[in-house]
């Protein structure tokens, strides 16, 4: 299951936001490190199409695609050496896949800051220069290690030379990784080799409401960043609401959706990922991939055994599927489409793979 790991100075609303999202109890309180120990939550993908297709198809069980929540300790400047819970944390974050970093829009003087003044991008900056030098101790001892290589067959590393001498002049010119045009392949190498700055990055700004100049500030400080303005404790708030009482409150907002669903999309889709859809047996489930995953890989998500046996598959579209209200009327359209091995999975494909058992 995907993670995503949420960070942030002390007291920027971390535990909120994760106590929001997954109607869980982590500890929220007015001193810093109050979250030492991770908080681990599930949270289901909000999906319009997959809500539709329950309602055409009436099936036994229906399962959304969901990602892994981290409350993660909070950061202050010297973590990169082991200050505050400096080690701790950047281990944890090393494990995730992307990362929501919390930075403080609200200016409440009963909540303590580590800084004086309301300064998302200042603060988005410490935190971002504690995993960049981070960055540089874990690059430097793998360039270190791999030096004696890069010089007894020059030819055959190259390019690994290349790449790992350029990241590090990306660091040292206080570039994190993830602005540089990354292959998924060097994303995977990335991670691989425990380099944080390279995992994607959505930016929550917590409190904003309609301080667009604040949001703005920080979108200023990194223009292709990913950026969703959320109030934490007004969507804890609604999310302990029941359905009528929250969607009255919602319409007194003026608030089309939760500020959640927004998070958790962004996560979602900060990853480059599709969802298919397979019906089995009165089943209903969303999948997550990666844009690009042949028929058989998608299989292997499902189970081994498909990928391993995967003849061939039948595809429809998730909105073909809507209209025609079942499987039976959508065959006697014609609609229905045969792939094989080398089909790349599309955003919304529902999908019958036929495979032999092993």
């Amino acid at each position: 299951m995907l993670s995503v790991g949420i960070i942030g100075l002390p007291n920027v609303g971390k535990s909120t936001l994760f106590n929001a999202l997954t109607a869980g109890h982590a500890e929220v309180s007015n001193y810093p490190f109050t979250t030492i120990a991770s908080n681990l939550g599930v949270v289901a993908v909000p999906d319009p199409r997959l809500q539709q297709l329950q309602e055409a198809l009436r099936p036994e069980k229906t399962t959304p695609c969901a990602i892994r929540f981290i409350d993660i300790a909070g950061l202050v400047a010297g973590a990169s050496r082991g200050e505050g819970l400096g080690n701790q944390f950047l281990g944890e974050v090393r494990q995730t896949d992307a990362i929501a970093h919390v930075v403080r829009c609200f200016g409440k003087a009963d909540v303590a800051h580590v800084f004086a003044g309301v300064d998302p991008a200042r603060d988005a900056a410490v935190i971002d220069t504690e995993l960049m030098l981070a960055d540089l101790e874990v690059l430097g001892r793998a360039i270190s290690k791999r030096s004696r290589d890069w010089q007894t067959r020059p030819q055959e590393h190259a390019a690994e030379q290349e790449r790992m001498l350029g990241w590090r002049d990306s660091l040292e010119r206080g570039v994190p990784l993830r602005r540089l045009e990354l292959t998924a392949e060097e994303g995977r190498e990335l991670k691989s080799a425990g380099l944080l700055t390279g995992k994607p990055v959505v930016y929550v700004a917590n409190g904003a409401g309609d301080e667009r100049d604040v949001v703005n500030r920080l979108r200023d400080s990194e223009p292709d960043a990913e950026v969703v303005a959320v109030d934490a404790e007004l969507e804890l708030e609604l999310g302990q609401m029941d359905d009528e009482e929250r969607a009255e409150f919602m319409r007194e907002l003026e608030m089309s959706e939760p500020g959640l669903d927004r998070v958790v999309r962004a996560a979602f889709h900060l990853l480059g990922l599709i969802t298919f859809y397979t019906v089995v047996k009165g089943k209903l489930q969303a999948w997550e991939l990666p844009r690009g995953t042949t028929a058989p890989a998608a299989a292997g998500k499902v189970h081994s055994d498909m990928e391993r046996g995967f003849i061939r598959a039948q595809v429809v579209t998730a909105q073909e599927l809507i209209t025609a209200g079942g499987v039976h009327e959508i065959q006697a359209r014609g609609h229905v489409k045969t792939v094989g091995k080398s089909y790349e999975v599309q955003d919304g494909d529902v999908i019958e793979f036929l495979f032999s058992s092993p």
